[in-house]
């Protein structure tokens, strides 16, 4: 149970739902926008968040798209994990989000909560970085579209009031191999010790990787090590990991030692699995 009481708002459209948070958030109520909720309520339950107000998206059509056109593949941000999975319209995007949780969760928890969650994990955002996504994201200036690589370092970078609409794709991607392999502690559903996902193009395998530093990521410099087929295996990723962004975590989960190791069986795992 949420221990507060709060407005509920379900705009129709992106700009109704812009204009509903300028005015929630003049009146002081601390507006949130809201698509699956699973976050939320998680985090207002530990007394993390407070609203007043809350701003569903669901109802706003740009927010719920999926669709597969000869030039575009576009993902809204509202449509949940299992609605992806089911659609099988991106396999790399349903595969890495039917590791998250369980099947009633995913039932819930949305592409854009699961890519902007104060979570580290950000899962999701993996296959989105290997296909070069645009995000389409609303303000107060209207919809902008950028790149998802320069929207996200580290986190998203959204201003105040933003909200992620949709991601956007070359409709080519869906038809590459690809690899998801999650690795976790103990039980089949469960925060992962490291998630890499990858995938085969005519230039290479590219890598991103979850769980392994504080935030998830794609480097191109661990991309081009990992690539370098005259080497054995083990030995890309020994200089791999020589280029990661930031030291490797350690938490309740794993130490920094252990999980370079799950992030070694890992990367080998990718590497046979797509004969790279």
């Amino acid at each position: 149970m949420i221990p507060f009481d709060f407005d509920y708002y379900r705009p129709a459209t992106v700009e109704e739902a812009v204009s509903l948070y300028a005015r929630l958030d003049r009146e002081g109520k601390r507006p949130l926008y809201w698509s699956g909720g699973t976050e939320i309520a998680t985090f207002a339950r530990a007394n993390l968040v407070c609203t007043e107000a809350v701003i569903d998206l669901k109802a706003v059509p740009e927010c719920r798209a999926l669709a597969v056109g000869e030039k575009e593949m576009t993902f809204g941000s509202a449509l949940t994990l299992s609605e992806i999975d089911d659609s099988g319209a991106f396999p790399l995007l349903g595969a890495t989000g039917s590791g998250i949780a369980d099947r009633t969760s995913r039932n819930k928890i949305t592409l854009g909560g699961n890519v902007s969650s104060r979570l580290i994990y950000k899962e999701a955002i993996l296959p989105l970085l290997l296909a070069d996504s645009d995000a389409l994201v609303a303000g107060a200036s209207g919809v902008r579209r950028v790149a998802l690589a320069e929207l996200f370092q580290r986190t998203l970078q959204l201003g105040k009031g933003e909200f992620l609409v949709r991601f956007v794709m070359d409709p080519s991607y869906r038809n590459m191999p690809y690899a998801s392999v999650k690795k976790r502690k103990e039980t089949a559903i469960g925060y992962p010790i490291v998630t890499v996902a990858a995938l085969a193009t005519e230039a290479g395998t590219r890598f991103a990787f979850s769980g392994l530093c504080d935030f998830p990521f794609r480097s191109a410099e661990i991309e081009r090590t990992l690539n370098l087929r005259d080497l054995p295996a083990g030995e890309r990723i020994r200089r791999a990991a020589a280029g990661l962004p930031a030291p490797i975590r350690s938490d309740m989960l794993a130490s920094a030692d252990y999980r370079r190791l799950v992030w070694q069986v890992a990367l080998e795992d990718v590497l046979a699995s797509l004969g790279a």
